[in-house]
């Protein structure tokens, strides 16, 4: 069968995976009376929370006797990992932009990517039947991003269509008919290549491991495109490192090829196609699968270097223990390096003491993503604060930068160019009006300086603006930036917070718990209204006599506390606090100390 393989990318809610339901709808997929769910690419859990794609996935559509498989891409530039080796397995891309909102940063990260790889786009333009839709400009600033990251002159005479992914059409002309998505169909098959791979079909069979994955029934798996010569089931092959050093030689067990949204066995796998294989002990990501009389191994896509740091330890606070069974470091060890063999974005290194380990990763979203996988597994943990990694360069210190982008309401942009280029030292490089009352800034930004910064934006942009980040690149250290400004609220005593105590305490700041939760001593419970650290008694009760006065029969009236997410949490914590997650519960505290080392602290802090 002919054959074509695809990426689908874009900016994270473009709608990369509605419009893929709707393919698979219009290929005749699914059976008439079968019973199907909206998004159903996004198989993980957290993806459907999250409304975001996490894994990269992919899927099989048949349309006029030709094969198309389809991967949908994460559209977040923390997951990058993922994007950089999906990219390397297929042969052209299908762009989709918000026609309202055109390109955004992680449009740009994936689109520069598939650039350099010499992959010719499609841009479809979706959301078209928007009321606040402005196509024409989207397609002018498509453009103008093409060729501001050097593409040729065949990748920038890309075709175009118009498209609403949710109502299942698509068109080649602003006011077509809006019918089907019949023209998508016909202009991938038109437009992208067959797989150059098919014409070394009698050469020795090689492949490119690119995902890596585990079967119940089956074991361990590799997915990858078949880059030369066929395969059969059981046929024996070995597996080469990237130095070309062999790893291990394996019987290949079972073979599966996409086919709808399951995966099939097949008996013979052929140059071009993308397919997975079972039977290997060893071999992960980024090493060749081939036939036994081959030596020389697949040069693998270099992947771009981890931005940040956080450190995962066992937790050790006076709760420990009673959510999760998952608590000794060996146990979160080897947790950790099964996720860093599956996902190649992320390094992990013990520390000195072997208690906890440092975890080296692209964001914030994409550290947030695996420990809130680990406590929905029974893990406990204790987490540190972010820290930016920097590299020499040159001789001299280099740190990341980001370029943001902040749509926001006009009478807000003020205060948010005045934070993001004070203190944090960013760089402002374009302001214009994006329409409806909202201006668009787009700035360089040390991550540094973004570290706990989306909290305070959507303060001061009272929960209206939207910030989009994606790693720019490596520039010389700006300066130390200052952290949180605000102390915290401590407790000092261990126990069940009282209602009338944290009353009382209202007006020494917000509170992060309510009344009748589990304390200690340590325990963060909310942010102080000056810069400095309090100590507070949250379990002190009303006193009660048989004398009456004029404050007895006061009604308690807390204010409902502010409840931290998982990133906010780690984003909001200082370089001397943590913190604690367990599968019920997030804290924050701050380290511990043995008495000697806080009397000398308290002694140096006068």
């Amino acid at each position: 069968m002919d054959l074509r393989n695809i990426a689908i990318i874009a900016h994270v809610d473009h709608g990369k995976t509605t419009l893929v339901d709707e393919l698979l709808k219009q290929s005749g997929t699914y059976r008439e009376n079968q019973a199907t769910t909206e998004r159903a690419m996004d198989s993980n859990d957290l993806e459907r929370e999250r409304g975001i794609t996490i894994l990269a996935k992919a899927t099989s559509v048949e349309w006029k006797g030709v094969r198309i498989n389809i991967v949908d891409t994460p559209g977040h530039a923390d997951f990058g990992g993922e994007v950089e080796r999906i990219l390397s397995m297929v042969d052209g891309v299908v762009l989709l932009v918000d026609a309202a909102e055109g390109p955004m940063p992680q449009t740009k990260f994936v689109t520069s990517k598939a650039l350099a790889l010499g992959l010719r786009p499609i841009v479809v333009l979706n959301k078209v039947d928007k009321p606040d839709a402005e196509p024409d400009r989207a397609l002018d600033e498509c453009f103008d991003l093409f060729a501001s990251l050097g593409a040729d002159d065949h990748q920038l005479d890309f075709p175009v269509l118009y498209a609403s992914g949710r109502n299942g059409w698509a068109d080649t002309e602003l006011d077509g008919p809006r019918e089907n998505l019949d023209a998508l169909f016909d202009l991938v098959i038109e437009h992208v290549e067959t797989p150059k791979q098919v014409a070394d079909r009698d050469k020795p069979f090689r492949m490119l491991a690119t995902t890596l994955g585990a079967d119940p029934f089956i074991g361990r798996i590799l997915t990858g495109r078949v880059e030369a010569g066929t395969l059969k089931a059981g046929q024996t092959v070995h597996a080469l490192s990237r130095d070309g050093t062999k790893i291990e030689q394996f019987r290949a067990t079972k073979i599966l090829a996409f086919r709808g949204l399951s995966q099939q066995p097949i008996d013979l796998a052929e140059a071009g196609d993308i397919v997975t294989i079972a039977g290997m002990a060893k071999a992960t990501v980024a090493d060749t699968i081939c036939d036994t009389s081959v030596t020389e191994a697949i040069p693998a896509q270099p992947i771009d270097p981890p931005t940040i740091t956080v450190t995962f330890g066992i937790n050790d606070s006076p709760l420990a223990g009673r959510d999760g069974k998952k608590v000794q470091s060996r146990v979160i060890r080897d947790r950790l390096m099964k996720e860093a063999e599956t996902n190649v974005a992320i390094k992990i290194s013990d520390t000195p003491g072997g208690e906890a380990f440092e975890v080296a990763g692209r964001g914030e979203l994409q550290m947030g993503v695996l420990i809130e996988n680990m406590r929905r597994e029974g893990f406990e943990l204790s987490i540190s604060r972010p820290q930016v990694l920097f590299q020499d360069i040159d001789g001299q210190r280099h740190e990341p930068i980001e370029e943001v982008t902040i749509d926001v309401d006009d009478e807000y942009s003020g205060a948010v160019i005045e934070k993001i280029t004070g203190a944090r030292k960013g760089e402002l490089v374009e302001m214009k009006q994006a329409g409806a009352g909202k201006t668009r800034i787009i700035a360089h930004v040390p991550s540094r300086g973004l570290i706990g910064y989306h909290g305070e934006f959507l303060t001061d942009t009272r929960g209206t603006g939207v910030m989009n980040r994606v790693f720019q690149e490596w520039a010389p250290y700006k300066g130390p930036i200052p952290g949180r400004r605000a102390g915290v609220l401590i407790s000092m005593e261990s126990g069940v917070s009282v209602a009338y105590a944290l009353w009382k305490l209202e007006d020494r700041g917000k509170f992060f718990i309510g009344a009748q939760e589990q304390v200690y001593q340590g325990m963060i419970l909310g942010e102080h209204s000056r810069e400095n650290d309090l100590e507070i008694n949250p379990l002190k009760g009303k006193q009660l006599t048989n004398v009456r006065a004029s404050g007895t029969d006061e009604a308690v009236r807390l204010t409902t506390p502010v409840t931290l997410s998982l990133e906010q949490a780690i984003a909001y914590i200082d370089n001397d606090e943590l913190v604690e997650v367990t599968p019920n519960a997030i804290r924050m505290r701050k380290r511990f100390l043995d008495p000697h080392e806080r009397k000398r602290q308290s002694r140096a802090a006068g």
